[in-house]
């Protein structure tokens, strides 16, 4: 339970360097699950990051996979964002991991391709 908090609130924290693929993948995975546990809860400050820290152990075994996944990628690529994607927008990220692919280090590429193949 304590390793699944601080891997979510991980993702959370720095979800603006995971890859736009990741975050379609959290989305689908986890929608449901926010919407079901935190559904009251107002979007912004925060709120529904805390909504779901609260609720993670509740959440549906896809979603957990999914977030582990993207941990693993975010801890993974971090590095190379910072160093081949700095100063851009959250939502460009995605396109300059992949224009800058074969630039990247062999965790990042290798955590990249495992989680495409939902590894």
């Amino acid at each position: 339970m304590k390793k699944t908090l601080i891997v979510l609130g991980s993702i959370l924290l720095f979800m603006p360097v995971a890859a736009k693929a990741q975050k379609g993948m959290l989305r689908q995975a986890c929608g449901a699950d926010i919407k079901q546990f935190c559904a009251g809860v107002k979007p912004g400050g925060g709120r529904i990051a805390a909504c779901a820290k609260e609720h993670v152990a509740d959440f549906s075994e896809p979603c957990k996979k999914a977030l582990f996944t993207t941990a693993i990628v975010v801890k993974a690529c971090k590095a190379d964002v910072k160093d081949k994607c700095a100063g851009m927008k959250p939502k460009e990220i995605g396109a300059c991991v992949k224009e800058h692919f074969a630039e990247l280090s062999e965790p990042c590429k290798d955590s990249l391709m495992l989680a495409k193949l939902g590894r």
